[in-house]
């Protein structure tokens, strides 16, 4: 059920020069968010804005939710304003999550950039311990590493100017392991990041025969399914159709989606 609830917020934390940590007291969000889903924001008014904008959950716990996010335009250049204890308007939880993992599969995480917000909620709710790998553009884009690891998961990095782990895109380092450790076994993937990823991310799983998640991000207005703004080509039951990313989504299984956008191209380096 969707709630709306005033959240206070308690802590607003800088994590890095681009991403802050926003963590809010909201108890009826908390009691049915699942991993994967989403919560609808209301920026300031300051900012002029009059839609709310969607955040992916990275932790739920004893009431309170947080979310990370990236300074990228007038919305969440206001959202720097919020102090803790004043109050935000959420709506959520919203979106159908991530399904529960397959028995017996072992669970391998890419996450682009903050991307990585989602997969932690995740992470902490999966009963088995898999490998998570993460691409960024630079160092300064990586976040909350420690925290995954600090959970018992293997972590391998790829940045694209070299400057840690892996020198170029995540699909490097996934297909090295994949090449080494990934032969003969069942795995299920999960993935969150931007449109090249997630496709180079479902290519690999449906060429090995595996489950592979995807949590898509579109523009959205209402958030709950109604005006239509956040469309994706699907394919069910063999025939293509048209879902709602906010409400029929965002996780989608790899083989559900149409990619046939001309900006979306393989993730290759």
């Amino acid at each position: 059920m969707i709630q709306l609830e005033t959240a206070v917020i308690r802590r607003h934390l800088p994590m890095g020069a681009d991403y802050r940590l926003l963590e809010m007291d909201a108890p009826r969000i908390c009691q049915l968010v699942q991993p994967g889903q989403f919560i609808h924001l209301l920026i300031p008014q300051q900012a002029g804005l009059t839609l709310r904008r969607p955040f992916s959950v990275f932790r739920s716990e004893g009431g309170r939710l947080s979310v990370l996010y990236k300074l990228v335009g007038v919305g969440t250049e206001a959202m720097q304003a919020l102090k803790e204890g004043e109050g935000v308007s959420l709506m959520g939880p919203l979106g159908n999550g991530f399904p529960s993992a397959t028995a017996g599969a072992f669970p391998v995480l890419v996450g682009g950039g903050y991307g990585v917000a989602p997969l932690y909620f995740l992470a902490r709710n999966l009963k088995d311990k898999g490998h998570l790998f993460v691409g960024a553009a630079t160092s300064a884009d990586l976040l909350c590493l420690d925290d995954f690891r600090e959970l018992g998961w293997t972590v391998t990095v790829a940045t694209q100017d070299g400057s840690v782990g892996v020198t170029g895109l995540v699909t490097v380092a996934l297909d090295a392991w994949l090449a080494d450790k990934g032969t003969g076994r069942s795995l299920e993937f999960f993935a969150c990041g931007p449109n090249g990823m997630l496709k180079a991310v479902g290519d690999r799983a449906i060429g090995l025969g595996c489950k592979g998640w995807l949590s898509l991000d579109r523009h959205m207005g209402c958030g709950a399914g109604a005006c239509l703004a956040c469309v994706q080509k699907v394919r069910k039951t063999g025939e293509e159709t048209w879902a709602r990313v906010c409400k029929d989504g965002p996780i989608f299984e790899a083989q559900e989606v149409v990619w046939d956008e001309p900006e979306v191209r393989e993730n290759k380096p």
